[in-house]
């Protein structure tokens, strides 16, 4: 058991939380202003596979990061328009997303490269270096200091909170909703691209496997706080390393089942949403369209 514990487990927590880390800030923004996003799965597989889809034809993974994160953010206004111009059921608009996203890449990815399973190998050379993971840690305390101490992060908590309030105050209450659900789109994208060019060299089928949901779980389990956030998103990562590192170890002679372990980063997302740790209060506004008084 003491070869599971050692330095490159803590690279392996940093590595696996940076996607979480990154789709996790992208929804605080989101539900600090009020906009519940349980898109973050689906814009996650956008990013993901525009980024390895552009990477293979512009052989450039700069350039498939920047529409990794403009397909991020066209789903997410996708998500925004319907929220906040057409007052939708937020948590059945983003539901929608994630199954659409599903699908669509899949599609894409037969008409482009006669596969729907995965995207052309990606060579090494053309992979995205470690700039994602800085990019995903300095954005905390950026996040931080962008929520409680510039009038932008005032007027978006505002929205979340007491939108008629912030209305009356002269904030627009719609204009903030819109450029958090896209600044979440953009993050969420960038966290996508990062799993097809950073940590693999490929798009494959449903690659996020989850990781939108476990990014919405420590954003839940960090109580809409930059740095608790992280901290969450580093407990799952971590326990996502563990899982991969106890894949053939033996205990007492007998080996861990490989289905046992790979549900351990599952049941902990499980038990944070249950509330079975600590109590979160999420933004008043939370969840509910706002209508102008006339």
């Amino acid at each position: 058991m003491n070869e599971i514990f050692k330095l490159s487990l803590i690279f392996s927590t940093i590595r696996l939380s940076t996607p979480l880390l990154l789709a996790a800030l992208g929804g605080l923004y989101s539900e600090r202003a009020g906009v519940i996003n349980i898109a973050l799965e689906g814009l996650m597989l956008a990013g993901a596979f525009t980024a390895a889809a552009v990477t293979h034809y512009a052989g450039n993974p700069w350039i498939g990061l920047l529409a990794g994160i403009l397909a991020g953010m066209a789903v997410a206004s996708i998500h925004a328009v319907a929220c906040i111009r057409y007052k939708a059921d937020q948590v059945v608009s983003g539901t929608a997303i994630n199954i659409l996203m599903i699908g669509v890449p899949a599609l894409l990815s037969g008409a482009f490269f006669l596969s729907s399973g995965s995207t052309p190998q990606i060579p090494k050379d053309n992979l995205i270096p470690w700039t994602p993971v800085v990019i995903a840690f300095l954005l905390v305390p950026l996040t931080w200091y962008v929520l409680y101490r510039t009038p932008f992060g005032l007027r978006l908590r505002a929205v979340g909170e007491n939108p008629g309030a912030a209305d009356a105050a002269g904030v627009s209450v719609n204009g903030m909703r819109y450029a958090a659900v896209l600044l979440s789109g953009a993050l969420a994208g960038i966290g996508g691209a990062y799993l097809s060019i950073g940590q693999s060299s490929l798009f494959t089928r449903n690659m996020t496997s989850g990781r939108g949901f476990i990014a919405l779980a420590a954003l839940i389990f960090g109580k809409w706080r930059p740095v608790q956030t992280m901290l969450a998103c580093l407990l799952f990562g971590f326990t996502e390393a563990i899982s991969i590192q106890l894949q053939g170890v033996k205990v007492g002679g007998e080996e861990i089942p490989n289905q046992f372990i790979q549900i351990i980063p599952y049941v902990l997302t499980i038990v944070v949403l249950a509330g079975f740790i600590g109590q979160a209060r999420a933004p008043r506004a939370l969840g509910m369209p706002y209508q102008k008084e006339r």
